[in-house]
């Protein structure tokens, strides 16, 4: 397992800056949050994204991929019964792909929860065809660019769309593509009828990325979310991805979050069989 911390825990940072405290902790991968750079992704120049590339290598980093892909962005939907906005959606997700590949990176995360929720008139099957007319449209862009859409599910609190596991993998049968697997996501999983170790035992085989937070909005461990059993299932699967850490709450504060998260994770990782 590889450790890395999703960029806009450090809110107004400089790149630079964060990036070093980051490998200063530990982490050895940082996942960007696309709007940190430009709400709009397809402004973003080929000087920029070869800089931050360049920052991230330069503090000891990868750059792991992308999340909050729809995040601060107008005009987008995943599950819209429009087809000029599905198009629309599509060639946005195309670019990302793009931004992610050129910044070094391998993994979409698609949440965006508010971009993917069910419309007014839409039932769930229908949404399930119309993000599978999205995703089916970027395929050949993630073969080309060697990225994984990694879908995440989240829980009922977020939305009600891909709200468990087992929907998200009936999702990425219908695309049956290895460019589309699953992203797990300790915080939603929570929310789910089954232990989130159960969870990953039983949908390791799709799982491409893995993030690791408590479901009262901070870090791992930070909560009553209990991480030797999480880490145990992921050591018995033999998961060798990324587990990234991703908070919400930036309360307790940036250096406290960024170090103690870190620290949670070993001491749990110490306790593992």
């Amino acid at each position: 397992m590889k450790f890395a911390i999703c960029n806009e825990t450090f809110e107004d940072w400089p790149f630079d800056k964060a990036f070093a405290f980051a490998r200063e902790c530990g982490y050895t991968g940082i996942e960007i949050a696309p709007f940190t750079i430009n709400s709009d992704a397809t402004q973003i120049t080929s000087d920029k994204r070869a800089e931050v590339k360049e920052q991230a290598k330069n503090a000891g980093l990868e750059v792991v991929g992308l999340h909050w892909l729809l995040a601060k962005t107008e005009g987008f939907y995943l599950t819209s019964p429009d087809k000029n906005i599905r198009q629309k959606t599509a060639d946005y997700f195309k670019a990302l792909a793009h931004l992610c590949a050129d910044l070094g990176g391998s993994i979409l995360v698609l949440g965006s929860p508010q971009q993917r929720n069910l419309l007014p008139g839409v039932t769930l099957q229908d949404a399930h065809q119309y993000a599978l007319d999205v995703i089916q449209q970027i395929i050949p862009t993630l073969e080309e660019t060697k990225v994984t859409l990694a879908l995440e599910p989240l829980g009922p609190s977020e939305g009600d769309f891909l709200t468990t596991a087992e929907e998200g993998i009936q999702l990425l049968k219908m695309c049956d593509s290895p460019y589309v697997q699953l992203h797990l996501d300790c915080k939603a999983m929570s929310s789910e009828s089954e232990p989130v170790p159960e969870i990953i035992r039983k949908y390791h085989s799709s799982m491409a990325h893995f993030h690791a937070n408590d479901p009262n909005r901070l870090g791992p461990g930070f909560g009553e979310l209990s991480f030797p059993p999480i880490f145990q299932a992921l050591k018995d699967v033999n998961y060798q991805g990324w587990v990234s850490v991703e908070v919400f709450d930036y309360s307790p504060g940036i250096e406290h979050l960024t170090k103690q998260s870190m620290q949670n994770m070993l001491d749990a990782i110490a306790q593992v069989s």
